[in-house]
């Protein structure tokens, strides 16, 4: 069997693929949609991802794995000292919202939203990842555009893993782009305690984030709409009781639930390729 783990991204060596060098091809983790080729069987994801209804739109079959499509590192390092919210660039005081998605994922429809909650919640910062070339500066100049005073937008630098991790600790609310959805920033923030607000579509892309979610045990924080995603993350803004509740069910589920367990993983992942082994074409 051999496994794709970039499809088409940096480094792709999918016409490898096209040469058949393995009876069984499976695209996994780095390529979320289609390969569009005959040479892939399957594409690896579960049912909340890659929900039976899109399989018309792929060329390879789904192989689905029982709760999420998505393995978690759960060794990663994290550094013992966080630094300060001063150090990170963020107010003394004030809800944090995050997202450490690639500036790219910003689309303006997104964008609308989170400077509306910028405007309706007094005191509230967008934490976000720096951008390369001038995506600061041009978001800065969005958000001037729209009312917002540029400063509520703070960006992170780029640091080690660890460093990264440990600043986790100030951020209140990931909230998530649509339609590509975080998912190593995902997991970095969930694994971190972070609850993450996500926007779920119709395409494998815009449906990641809500896979993890739902395999942390927090359904209610998946939306389908732009409205409802405002509408959420707006009420969790303003009851920090209730935020306060969904962090302790995300402490209480990282160690019960399957988004972390990773021997329930390897043993899922284990069954079914040795499934799609014994089903191979003679």
């Amino acid at each position: 069997m051999l496994i794709d783990l970039n499809g088409y991204t940096t480094h792709s060596k999918s016409e490898v693929f096209a040469l058949r060098p393995a009876p069984v091809q499976v695209s996994w983790l780095g390529y979320l949609g289609t390969m569009g080729a005959p040479w892939y069987d399957y594409v690896l994801t579960d049912r909340f991802a890659a929900p039976p209804e899109l399989q018309r739109f792929f060329t390879e079959r789904f192989l689905y794995l029982p709760d999420c499509y998505c393995p978690s590192d759960t060794k990663r390092p994290v550094a013992a000292l966080a630094p300060s919210r001063a150090a990170c660039g963020l107010p003394e005081q004030g809800l944090v919202f995050c997202c450490f998605n690639n500036s790219y994922k910003i689309l303006p429809a997104v964008f609308e939203v989170w400077m509306r909650l910028l405007a309706r919640v007094s005191g509230s910062v967008l934490w976000l990842a720096p951008g390369s070339g001038s995506a600061g500066t041009n978001l800065r100049r969005e958000a001037a555009a729209r009312g917002v005073d540029p400063g509520r937008l703070v960006f992170a630098p780029r640091i080690a893993l660890p460093e990264h991790l440990a600043r986790h600790v100030h951020a209140d609310l990931f909230l998530d782009t649509t339609p590509y959805n975080a998912g190593t920033t995902a997991n970095d923030a969930l694994f971190m305690g972070v609850p993450v607000l996500t926007c779920a579509g119709e395409t494998l892309a815009s449906r990641v984030a809500g896979s993890q979610l739902h395999a942390i045990g927090l359904p209610e924080l998946v939306t389908t709409t732009l409205a409802d995603y405002q509408t959420r993350a707006l009420e969790l803004a303003r009851e920090p009781e209730r935020l306060t509740q969904i962090r302790h069910r995300l402490a209480a589920h990282r160690s019960t639930y399957p988004l972390f367990d990773m021997a329930r993983f390897t043993r899922a992942l284990d069954d079914l390729l040795h499934a799609a082994w014994e089903n191979r074409p003679s």
